[in-house]
């Protein structure tokens, strides 16, 4: 059990509003910016992200068929502001590990009982 559509609506309506200026520097938290595939607007969504490595992985909540990780997916890059820094990224792949094992102990628990089973890696564009 991902979380419900219904409940993604109201969080993209009210609550990623206030969220998106937090999630820019508070740890654990990131501001995924990406462009629709048919507006060309661009979107900002607020996610947990999880850095491991060179890696940033996503837990996807709401599941894999999201319209910003559709548009990402398609685009095969974006950009993500952490810790007040924003970061190019590109090659995202969508994979599925029920050991839930990129994040923290205490997420796992949570993204356990929530049933979420699905991430999204992204990897910084290497300069020069």
């Amino acid at each position: 059990m991902v979380l419900p559509r219904r409940l993604a609506r109201l969080n993209r309506r009210y609550l990623n509003r206030v969220v998106v200026r937090l999630a820019t520097r508070a740890p654990g938290l990131a501001v995924l910016h990406h462009r629709g595939r048919r507006s060309g607007r661009r979107y900002d969504v607020p996610v947990n992200v999880f850095v491991r490595g060179d890696r940033y992985v996503v837990a996807l909540t709401y599941g894999p068929t999201t319209d910003w990780l559709r548009n990402v997916l398609a685009a095969g890059r974006c950009t993500m502001t952490v810790r007040g820094r924003v970061v190019p990224l590109r090659a995202p792949r969508v994979y599925r590990d029920a050991r839930r094992a990129d994040v923290p102990l205490p997420v796992r628990a949570v993204l356990a009982r929530l049933g979420v089973e699905e991430f999204l890696e992204l990897r910084p564009v290497r300069r020069g």
